[in-house]
């Protein structure tokens, strides 16, 4: 099996967006919810973690949480936005209000490179949309780069290959964006660029040739893009098995 990378969502818009990018680096990436149990993600055979950014504030009760021994894996982890804030908050860190919410284009400034920026210019145009941020780090930690408004825009910690951003990598909107999240995946993660999407076609038909046999399938086909792609799938793998029935959904 390739190597995979965990996204673990907390509900951003984003979060495709992160999935995709990894993908485009040809490296396979899964999205789990988030509170998916630590034990399952190193059953999976995860080579890192990614946190993604969301809509919640780690300064409210009830705000969406990681299984806390997903820290204890030993995996690389790289939070996003809200992620970098819930990695800081549950190591020790602490989180406050920002005195103006940031959002759209910042100016980050690199001030240690290390394997997450190595190559990449000294400056760059990031993409910002946050509420909180973040104003002491846990131990263990240290500020890479900041923004105007950020002075801990992005924290590492070495030893155990744990990194936040409070900026967005994964938008078009962030100059060498998807240089930053190569970075992690090959320099970090030390992942293989060995997945195709032509391999996951490969995998799927099996996989359903397995679960099938000889049995038949019928699938409600309502004509978009999930139920189309299934039946596709399905039909390359079973053919004359597979019955679709149209739902019209109006």
């Amino acid at each position: 099996m390739p190597d995979h990378i965990a996204v673990l969502d907390f509900g951003s818009q984003y979060t495709q967006v992160i999935a995709r990018r990894i993908r485009e680096a040809n490296v396979l990436s899964r999205i789990y919810p988030y509170n998916t149990q630590a034990s399952v993600l190193k059953e999976a055979g995860a080579q890192g973690v990614i946190l993604s950014g969301g809509p919640s504030s780690v300064l409210l009760d009830g705000s969406p949480r990681p299984d806390a021994k997903v820290f204890e894996l030993g995996l690389p982890m790289l939070g996003i936005c809200y992620g970098e804030q819930l990695m800081a908050h549950m190591l020790g860190g602490r989180v406050g209000k920002s005195e103006e919410r940031e959002f759209g284009h910042g100016t980050l400034n690199i001030a240690i490179k290390g394997k997450l920026f190595d190559g990449l210019p000294d400056t760059l145009r990031v993409w910002n949309s946050h509420g909180d941020r973040l104003e002491a780090l846990p131990e263990g930690f240290e500020a890479v780069a900041s923004t105007e408004n950020s002075p801990f825009a992005t924290i590492q910690d070495a030893e155990r290959n744990f990194y936040g951003m409070q900026f967005h990598p994964e938008v078009a909107h962030s100059e060498m964006g998807t240089e930053v999240i190569a970075n992690f995946l090959f320099k970090i993660c030390n992942c293989a660029a060995d997945w195709s999407m032509a391999n996951y076609i490969e995998e799927s038909v099996q996989k359903i040739k397995d679960t099938v046999g000889d049995e038949r399938v019928i699938l409600g086909l309502s004509g978009g893009v999930d139920s189309s792609v299934a039946a596709a799938l399905i039909h390359k793998a079973i053919g004359k098995q597979l019955t679709c029935v149209f739902v019209d959904n109006g």
